[in-house]
């Protein structure tokens, strides 16, 4: 090939740079890795004290990699708290992708005692699950991004992982357990004085984690907002202490949480004042309420909901605002749950089933069960059906819209009346249940829409399939804002 004269000039023009065996070749694409190959906490090279402080000092250089030191169980005990870590870094137990075993980050050294002595609460008298707290987190990332942390097995912290005003950061691969008094994982814009600050806690990614007989498996609070939590296990035990929320998510909205599991809570997933979150494609059993609401727009989606006290529970609130649930299948509750740490359903004559509305929360002066250690009572009741609304008076959910109303099954055809607002588009929604005394939603067939009249009222008709093999039915009406109705009464057929 032949050089023109003027690049030959320019390459000539080039500085020889000579790389020498001994110097490290490290570039942003590449960056140095930080071994840790002692489970001491003498800050000493190799331990995981010494990686976190080294790429603090630069940080976006580094990765930190902890190897499996000797047999299993691998388990780093350190004696005081670690430093924050600052991102961007990557922090990977190597043992995991090769064998499945996790190096444990295990808090016991320090956090110990109950969870009044060990993780107290923010406020002076309080502690437990499910009160607010930053006290003692394993790993925290703090006014930081850029965090990619999996194949660590963290324990026996008040916190296990705690994301304060931090982003963009990714947990993936690991094992949350028995952390107490706290959260197995906290995302929270918490500014310290338990305000909530807008656009610090945003895009974090927390998916496929074993999250084991923590307080509450996870929370998001505090304006924490456009995170996505996907894939993982949350799982409460007999060894739980308090087993509260699976995920709480309070003062925070515009969250996913997608294809996780949520088994054997007071809920499985608690909505406390958050707007706009996502649902979708969940599984929730055995818990006393599988998913419990309260705040605006938030859309439950096609989740699988059974062996609970209660599916969805829609908790009365000082304004009633619109939850959507739509395509969920719900089968096999009103089972004798009565776990009650900072929510569940306890009250001796409580209604129970797939979808109850007006279910007491630990703000009401109604709730029974533990509203976390220090915590005085709530003062709330519910409203009266009429008359006007009065000081610490919720109103019931969904401006409390009425279920349809089921006539017959005629010509294959499923027949019924939903009353609502006047000139109004209604969403049907229509449940199959295998047996003619099932009164659920075990299997979703489809919607249909209509318009009421000018007195509020619409007549719906559903084709049912020739070979349909369900054998009761029930439906839902959706407003046109949003409002979804409690089950109709079921139809055998």
């Amino acid at each position: 090939m032949r050089v023109s004269p003027v690049l030959a000039a320019l390459l000539l023009a080039l500085p020889v740079v000579t790389a020498h065996a001994d110097e490290p070749t490290t570039t942003a694409d590449a960056p140095q890795t930080l071994v840790v190959n002692s489970y001491a906490d003498d800050g000493k090279d190799g331990t995981l004290r010494w990686a976190i402080e080294q790429n603090n000092k630069n940080p976006g250089h580094y990765r930190i990699e902890i190897q499996a030191v000797g047999n299993a169980p691998f388990v780093i005990k350190p004696a005081t708290p670690l430093p924050e870590i600052k991102g961007p870094v990557t922090i990977q137990g190597t043992a995991w992708k090769h064998t499945g075993d996790f190096i444990a980050i295990d808090g016991s050294a320090y956090v110990q005692g109950d969870a009044a002595k060990a993780c107290p609460g923010a406020v002076a008298g309080q502690y437990g699950a499910n009160v607010r707290t930053l006290s003692n987190p394993g790993l925290v990332l703090r006014d930081t991004q850029g965090v990619d942390i999996s194949g660590l097995e963290v324990r026996n912290f008040c916190i296990g992982v705690l994301l304060n005003r931090a982003a963009n950061n990714t947990l993936h691969d690991n094992r949350i357990v028995a952390n107490k008094g706290g959260a197995g994982i906290l995302l929270t814009g918490d500014d310290g004085q338990g305000n909530a600050t807008a656009n610090t806690t945003n895009n974090n990614r927390i998916v496929r984690n074993q999250l084991i007989d923590n307080g509450d498996g996870l929370e998001l609070t505090r304006g924490a907002a456009f995170n996505l939590v996907a894939d993982n296990l949350l799982r409460a035990t007999k060894a739980t202490p308090e087993a509260s929320q699976g995920v709480e998510i309070m003062q925070a909205s515009d969250n996913t949480l997608t294809h996780n599991r949520f088994e054997n809570y007071s809920d499985g997933v608690q909505i406390n004042a958050g707007d706009r979150n996502y649902l979708g494609g969940n599984v929730l059993s055995g818990n006393s309420i599988g998913i419990s609401v309260t705040g605006s727009d938030n859309l439950l989606d096609g989740n699988l909901i059974h062996g609970n006290r209660i599916g969805i529970a829609l908790r009365p609130e000082a304004v009633s605002h619109n939850t959507r649930l739509t395509a969920n299948r719900i089968w096999d509750n009103s089972q004798d749950v009565r776990r009650c740490q900072s929510g569940g359903a306890c009250l001796p004559a409580q209604r129970t089933g797939a979808i109850v509305f007006g279910v007491p929360g630990p703000d009401n002066a109604t709730f029974v069960g533990s509203r976390g250690g220090g915590v005085e009572p709530g003062k709330a009741t519910v409203c009266a059906a009429k008359g006007p609304a009065t000081a610490d008076c919720q109103q019931l959910p969904n401006h409390n819209q009425p279920a349809p109303k089921l006539r017959a099954i005629a010509a294959g055809r499923l027949h019924g009346e939903v009353s609502g607002e006047p000139n109004s588009r209604y969403r049907v929604e229509v449940f199959g249940n295998p047996k003619p005394t099932e009164t659920e939603a075990a299997n979703f067939l489809g919607e249909v829409y209509v318009s009421t009249n000018g007195r509020g009222v619409a007549n719906f008709s559903f084709p049912l399939d020739v070979k349909e093999p369900n054998r009761s039915f029930t439906v839902t009406a959706t407003s046109p804002d949003g409002a979804t109705s409690e089950l109709s009464k079921a139809l055998p057929r």
